[in-house]
C-alpha cells in the first residue's frame, strides 16, 4: 500500500469514527436534522454545500485552462451566500422551518411545498451524483483502484457516518474537512512553488491572459454569479444549518462568515491549476491537473493534499444526502402522509430516506460514469434551484402570487430549463441566442409564468375580495 493510499484510508476511517462519536447527540429527529446550532457548527455544516469536489479539482481545471478567472466559480458561490446572509438569513430563521420547501409553504401553500420538495430533492441528488463521480475518479486516477469499487467503498463510508449522527456528524466532520482542505491547499502551494522554482516563476511562464480575471468569459462569469445568488437562497444543504441556528443573529453571522471562508479558496485552487500548467504543460486532461500535481510531490505531502481533495468531496456529499432525506421526510412523509407520526418514527424515516438518497447517488454514479449527461444534469439542477427562488421571491413580496400559479410556473420552468440544457448538449449552442443560457431562460420564464399563471389562477380569497369590491 502506498503512503498516499494509507493517508487517505486513515482519513476516511477517522471521518467515520467522528460520525459515530456524534451519534450519541442525535437521539431525536430535531437533533438529526439540526437544532440550536452555534456559529462554528453552522459555518462548518453549511460550507460543505459550496466547497466540494468542483471547488478543488474543478476550479484547478479552470485554473489550468484559463488562469485566475477560474476562481469565479467559487467566488460566485461566496457572493450568493453574502446575499443570503444580508437579506434572507434572519427571515428564514424566524419562520422556524427545517426545510426550504417549508418556507415555500409559509408564503405560497402546502401543495407548492410538496412540488418544490420533489424538485429540490432532484437538485440535491444531481449534485450528489457529481460528487460521488469525483470520488470514484479520484480512486481510479490516484489510488489505482477500480472505479466501481471506489464508488462503493467511499459511498458506503459517507452514508454510514451521516446516518450515525445526522447534522451533528456533518458539523463535526466538516470542521475537520475545512481544516484539511485549507491546510492541504496551502501546503501544496508551498511545496509545488519550490518545485517550479518559486511561485513568481508562474508569471514568466504563462501568458497575461492567465492573470486576467475575466479570461474565462464575461458571459460565463455573469451566469455563475446570477445562478449562485439565486441558488444560494434555495440550497437546502447550505440553508439547513442556517434554519437550525440557535437564533436569527447567529444565522446571519454564520452565513457571512461562510462567505468569507468560501471566496479565498477559489483563488488558491485556481493558482494550483496554473502551477500544474507550468509543471505539466503537455497534460492532455485538465481534469487531472491537481491529482497529477500531487502525485509528483513527496508521498507524505501528496497524500495529505489528496486527503484534502477527499475532504472537499465528503464535506459536500454528506450534507447533500442529509438535506435530501430531511426534505422527503419533513415535506412529504410527515407533512402530507403522516402528520401524527411520533418523533421516534420520524427519526427512523429520516435515516432511511437519507440512506436511500446516498444509495441513489452511488447507483447513478456507477451507471453514468464517463457520460457527459451528469454534467448536463447538474447544470439543469442549478438552473432549477435558482428559478425556484424567483418563484419564492414573488411569493414573499407579491401578494397576488397564487399556489396553483406557482405550481404551474415550477413545472413550466423545469421543462424550459431541461429543454435548454438538452438542446445545448445536442447542437452545441443555445436555442435562441448564445447569451441566453439556461440560467437566464429559466429565470425569465419563472418570473413571467408565475405572474401570468397567478393572474389566471388566483387564490379563492383574492377572487372573493375582487367580487365583493
Amino acid at each position: 500500500m502506498s503512503i498516499q493510499v494509507l493517508i487517505i484510508t486513515l482519513y476516511l476511517l477517522i471521518t467515520i469514527g467522528i460520525g459515530f462519536y456524534a451519534k450519541k447527540k442525535s437521539t431525536s429527529s430535531s437533533a438529526f436534522h439540526g437544532t440550536s446550532l452555534g456559529i462554528l457548527m453552522c459555518v462548518a455544516a453549511g460550507t460543505g454545500e459550496w466547497l466540494g469536489g468542483t471547488s478543488t479539482t474543478g476550479v484547478s481545471e479552470y485554473g489550468f485552462n484559463f488562469g485566475l478567472s477560474g476562481a469565479w466559480y467559487t467566488i460566485a458561490n461566496g457572493i450568493g451566500v453574502i446575499v443570503l446572509a444580508l437579506f434572507f438569513a434572519k427571515l428564514y430563521r424566524s419562520l422556524d422551518k427545517v426545510t426550504v420547501p417549508g418556507i415555500v409553504e409559509n408564503f405560497i401553500g402546502v401543495d407548492a411545498r410538496v412540488i418544490s420538495s420533489i424538485l429540490l430533492t432532484f437538485v440535491m441528488i444531481a449534485v450528489g451524483v457529481a460528487q460521488v463521480v469525483a470520488a470514484g475518479v479520484l480512486g481510479v486516477s490516484v489510488l489505482g483502484i477500480d472505479y466501481n469499487t471506489a464508488v462503493i467503498v467511499m459511498g458506503l463510508a459517507f452514508i454510514v457516518y451521516t446516518l450515525a449522527g445526522g447534522m451533528t456528524s456533518v458539523g463535526y466532520t466538516n470542521i475537520m474537512h475545512l481544516a484539511m482542505m485549507y491546510g492541504g491547499v496551502i501546503i501544496a502551494l508551498v511545496f509545488v512553488g519550490e518545485d517550479i522554482g518559486g511561485l513568481s516563476n508562474i508569471k514568466s511562464s504563462l501568458s497575461s491572459d492567465y492573470f486576467n480575471m475575466f479570461s474565462i468569459g464575461i458571459p460565463k462569469v455573469s451566469s455563475w454569479v446570477i445562478a449562485s445568488i439565486l441558488g444560494a437562497c434555495t440550497a437546502q444543504a447550505g440553508i439547513q444549518p442556517i434554519l437550525a441556528a440557535k437564533d436569527k443573529e447567529t444565522a446571519k453571522r454564520a452565513a457571512l462568515i461562510t462567505s468569507g471562508v468560501v471566496i479565498p479558496f477559489g483563488f488558491l485552487t485556481a493558482i494550483l491549476g496554473m502551477v500544474a500548467k507550468v509543471r505539466f504543460p503537455e497534460l492532455e486532461n485538465a481534469k487531472l491537473a491537481l491529482p497529477t500535481l500531487m502525485m509528483h510531490l513527496h508521498p507524505v505531502v501528496g497524500g495529505i493534499v489528496l486527503a484534502s481533495i477527499m475532504a472537499a468531496i465528503l464535506s459536500t456529499v454528506s450534507p447533500i444526502i442529509l438535506a435530501s432525506g430531511t426534505m422527503i421526510t419533513k415535506d412529504i412523509y410527515q407533512r402530507k402522509y403522516k402528520p401524527e407520526a411520533s418523533d421516534k418514527e420520524i427519526l427512523l424515516v429520516s435515516r432511511i430516506t437519507t440512506g436511500v438518497a446516498g444509495l441513489i447517488c452511488m447507483i447513478l454514479a456507477i451507471l453514468m460514469y464517463g457520460s457527459t449527461t451528469i454534467l448536463d444534469m447538474v447544470y439543469f439542477a442549478y438552473t432549477l434551484r435558482g428559478s425556484l427562488f424567483v418563484i419564492l421571491l414573488l411569493g414573499i413580496y407579491w401578494k397576488a402570487t397564487s399556489q396553483k400559479g406557482s405550481i404551474w410556473a415550477m413545472l413550466l420552468t423545469s421543462i424550459v430549463g431541461f429543454s435548454w440544457v438538452v438542446f445545448k448538449a445536442k447542437f452545441g449552442h443555445y436555442p435562441i441566442h448564445p447569451m441566453l443560457t439556461e440560467t437566464y431562460a429559466s429565470v425569465i420564464v419563472a418570473f413571467i409564468s408565475t405572474i401570468i399563471f397567478s393572474t389566471f389562477f388566483p387564490e379563492p380569497d383574492t377572487v372573493e375580495k375582487k367580487s365583493n369590491g
